[in-house]
C-alpha cells in the first residue's frame, strides 16, 4: 500500500498575515468607516483586497478605500463581534431589498464566497 505524504499546508481556518489591504471604505460626516460584508451564510465579515485593481474589479472604480494592516483592520473590526477576514473576494451580489431576504440565490459553482453588503 502506498504511504501517504503529508505537507505543510495551513488549514483553511488557520490565520496567516495578509499585510497591508485595500479596504473598501464608505464616506461619512466623521470621516470615514470601513465597509462591512455578508457570507452567503449570513456571517459578517470584513473585507480587504490585496491590489487596487483587484478591489475595482469587485466593487468598482468609484470605491473608496484605504490602506489597513490586516491585524489593524481585525482590531477595528473586533469590538462589533466581526471575526472573520476575507481577503480578495471574487464578486458580490447586491444588497437584498428589505422584506425580500433569503430570496436572492448564489451560485454553487463561484470559485470563492460572494458577499453581499451588511
Amino acid at each position: 500500500m502506498a504511504e501517504l505524504q503529508y505537507c505543510d499546508d495551513p488549514e483553511p481556518s488557520d490565520r496567516f498575515p495578509a499585510g497591508l489591504l485595500y479596504v473598501p471604505v464608505r464616506p461619512g460626516s466623521r470621516g470615514c468607516a470601513a465597509r462591512l460584508f455578508r457570507t452567503p451564510l449570513g456571517e459578517r465579515t470584513a473585507v480587504g483586497f490585496t491590489s487596487e485593481p483587484r478591489l475595482t474589479a469587485v466593487l468598482g472604480p468609484d470605491q473608496a478605500w484605504i490602506r489597513l494592516a490586516e491585524p489593524a483592520l481585525r482590531a477595528l473590526t473586533a469590538p462589533l463581534g466581526i471575526t472573520t477576514v476575507t481577503v480578495d473576494p471574487r464578486f458580490t451580489a447586491p444588497a437584498t431589498a428589505p422584506g425580500t431576504a433569503g430570496t436572492s440565490t448564489v451560485s454553487a459553482s463561484a470559485p470563492a464566497p460572494a458577499l453581499r453588503t451588511a
